[in-house]
């Protein structure tokens, strides 16, 4: 009898009991909601690695006795881990109160094989990255599309990617072009620094180099006017041009004024601020 290929190996007794510890923490999670989405807890869980061992290890140390015989790193390491696991579980539980705003209507969208994917591609980054503020932005990423359906889930790897990529330094740049469309580089700078700095300096360097990736990316433009069709429209040559300057275009031109693009309002949407439209919504 010829052997079938297609078939998956059965699973281990650990990796058995390892889902059961899963989803038992999925369960805790959840609270009293009737498993409505187990699935997206076992999907975050299982985009983290050291879950799993942390679940394991924490199981396995438990009499004080094994716990003497641990050694510093391991205590450490064990320490480090649990206070990363509470942290996940709010945040966990913190998605799942902005689901309970939009109603049952989202079941279809969250039990998706589409956004099962996208929440665990989140959490792999969710974890990697290394400060708080880029934790609130995938929060919100994943909160948000689990209830919407005005944002296509090619955006959503996007802007996941954005968030891996920028710095917050990058995010500050984006916080005050959308507070203020139509705002200078100097305006940028005020707002976010007030001081003034040389052109030659390390600070002036890298404000030019945040305007730069945030231009090539795609995120922010050159304010430039459309007509009827959504068609940019070319810059007026002026009749009476200015004598060339001896000096080179300032990093913190008061002149040509920055705006977001299509792209950067829907991360700003998404990531930065807490209201979307539900499902089937108006925007």
């Amino acid at each position: 009898m010829e052997p079938k290929y297609d078939q998956l190996p059965a699973p281990s007794a650990e990796e058995l009991e390892l889902e059961a510890k899963r989803n038992a923490l999925a369960i805790t999670i959840e609270g009293r909601r009737s498993g409505k989405y187990a699935r997206v807890l076992l999907s975050a869980l299982s985009g983290i690695p050291w879950v799993g061992s942390l679940l394991g290890a924490a199981a396995t140390y438990t009499s004080e006795k094994e716990q003497e015989q641990l050694s510093e790193l391991q205590r450490l390491w064990l320490q480090e881990h649990q206070a990363k696991l509470k942290r996940l579980g709010l945040t966990l539980a913190s998605i799942i109160e902005r689901f309970d705003e939009f109603g049952e209507e989202l079941q279809e969208r969250i039990q998706s094989e589409e956004y099962l994917t996208l929440v665990r591609r989140a959490f792999r980054s969710w974890d990697q990255v290394e400060t708080e503020e880029k934790r609130e932005y995938i929060r919100r990423l994943i909160g948000n599309a689990g209830g919407t359906k005005l944002c296509p889930d090619d955006l959503v790897r996007l802007f996941i990617a954005w968030i891996d990529l920028y710095h917050e330094s990058h995010f500050a740049v984006i916080r005050e072009v959308y507070k203020s469309p139509g705002i200078t580089r100097a305006g940028i700078w005020r707002a976010i620094h007030g001081a003034s700095v040389r052109e030659n300096s390390a600070e002036a360097d890298l404000f030019k180099l945040l305007i730069r990736d945030l231009s090539t990316g795609g995120v922010v433009r050159q304010h430039r006017p459309t007509n009827e069709y959504g068609e940019f429209m070319r810059k007026q040559k002026q009749a009476n041009a200015r004598r060339a300057r001896p000096t080179m275009k300032s990093a913190f031109d008061d002149v040509e004024e920055y705006e977001l693009t299509e792209l950067g309002q829907q991360f700003v949407h998404y990531t930065m601020g807490e209201l979307v439209s539900r499902l089937g919504g108006a925007a």
